[in-house]
């Protein structure tokens, strides 16, 4: 009796340190307990093999599995789907499969849980034909799907670019009767309206009221997201007054989608009193409310107030740096920015390009020949460029009617098959015309003959 207390005791300790991500004292617990003879169980070994393919990695995890059949115990269904999961979390699709077919070598039968994680990683892999036959095992294996069964499949077709095979899959659980929930409607919506069908995301929306289900911020949210998105304010703005009539509380995302909005229709003084209601209402703010503060205090000028901002941050994203290098840029505080960016490279991020095409595009505006010549050395130290970066630079060169520098940085662009817009190709081709470099300008023709076709070299 003592001993099994003992071990409950030590697997709620365990479980609790795993939830505040301190690995290194769980195991040091569940060490301190076997010398203390307070043998662990399957439940404390299941707790750290979840904690490990969340936190750290499937192959960590998977030694977990290794001292836990050391200690004479054997894996079940929950360790083996703890381990799927975490497969599914790292996009690892083969180990997925294998710890599938292992579980069934182990005389283990998957359940529900098993076979939604093993859906969820086939569509996060980009594999929406092969997650159907699983569909079909799970059903030969007498397992009905639930909802968060076919919400997996609607939101893995929604993301895969199938919002009609989703759509068709929804009509389908309707005339069947199969269960549905608010979630199911969320997804669908929210997979319509990213694939541009916003009529149909606006009539299922429609329908939610008669289904028996009651719109909540993520579903109201994602309406407005949608027609901010494509440009449709107002009717986004409206929607805005229908969540107040229906009396649903708004959550932090849906203040910072329509203050974004607000932001991006020039409304500042109708965003600061959203902004403002947001502190009031929510409470505890994230890095994405924050990230929307500090944007808004860029455009108002404020920029000294965005940079107070960053220390109530609890945490820096990469959206966060594009925004603070983009606000100090169009500020004129590019010597600030350079500062970050630097910073930010001794950090090793320099694999998020917005805030170096920002600092890029800013200098090339400006229309000084050291600007433009130091937007060139820092172009070149970049191991990823995208189209905005070369159009950037070549705006810059052509600005300054350097246009033989713009033909290199041109036919290297195009040659990477990096897509141009036609303007800047039509500049850097009158330019050298006109400057009467015919044979660069000939040259430049047939490359961008050449890309169009996809010819080769």
């Amino acid at each position: 009796m003592t001993c099994r207390l003992s071990t409950r005791l030590m697997n709620i300790c365990v479980a609790s340190l795993c939830r505040a991500r301190r690995l290194g004292m769980a195991e040091l617990v569940v060490i301190d307990g076997i010398r203390m003879g307070c043998i662990p169980d399957v439940v404390t070994y299941n707790t750290l093999v979840s904690a490990y393919c969340r936190l750290v990695g499937v192959d960590e995890a998977y030694l977990v599995v290794h001292r836990m059949r050391e200690m004479g115990l054997k894996p079940d269904v929950v360790t083996y789907n703890s381990l799927i999961t975490g497969a599914a979390r790292w996009r690892r699709l083969s180990c997925s499969l294998d710890l599938f077919e292992e579980m069934h070598q182990a005389g283990l039968q998957p359940d529900s849980w098993t076979y939604n994680n093993l859906l969820h990683c086939l569509f996060k892999s980009g594999y929406p034909d092969l997650a159907f036959r699983v569909l079909t095992a799970m059903e030969s294996a007498n397992l009905a799907p639930s909802s968060t069964t076919y919400n997996i499949l609607i939101n893995g077709l929604c993301k895969s670019g199938n919002a009609g095979s989703a759509l068709a899959l929804f009509r389908y659980l309707q005339r069947v009767g199969s269960p549905r929930g608010l979630v199911t409607y969320n997804t669908l919506i929210d997979g319509l309206c990213k694939c541009g069908r916003v009529g149909e995301a606006r009539t299922l929306f429609r329908e939610l009221a008669g289904s028996g289900f009651i719109p909540n911020a993520v579903t109201y949210t994602t309406m407005m997201k949608s027609y901010f998105r494509s440009g449709r304010f107002e009717e986004g703005l409206s929607m805005l007054d229908e969540i107040r009539r229906e009396g649903s509380r708004f959550d932090a995302f849906a203040y910072c989608t329509v203050i974004s909005a607000l932001i991006k229709m020039g409304k500042m003084e109708e965003a600061s009193d959203f902004l403002e209601e947001m502190h009031g209402q929510c409470g505890t703010l994230d890095t994405v409310c924050y990230n929307t503060h500090i944007n808004l205090c860029f455009k108002q000028g404020k920029v000294d107030d965005a940079l107070d901002l960053l220390n109530k941050v609890d945490e820096i994203d990469d959206y966060t740096v594009s925004i603070l290098v983009d606000g100090l840029c169009k500020n004129n505080r590019l010597p600030d920015a350079y500062h970050l960016l630097k910073y930010m490279a001794t950090m090793g991020s320099q694999s998020n390009l917005v805030p170096y095409n920002c600092f890029i595009q800013a200098l090339c505006k400006q229309g000084k020949v050291e600007s433009v010549d130091f937007a060139m050395t820092l172009f070149n130290k970049l191991e990823i460029k995208d189209s905005f970066t070369y159009t950037s630079l070549l705006r810059g060169l052509s600005k300054m009617g350097r246009f033989l520098e713009a033909f290199t940085v041109m036919v290297s662009a195009l040659r990477q098959g990096v897509c141009l817009p036609r303007s800047v190709r039509r500049v850097v081709l009158a330019g050298l015309r006109s400057l009467r470099y015919k044979v660069h300008a000939r040259k430049l023709r047939s490359e961008i003959v050449k890309a169009k076709f996809r010819l080769p070299d």
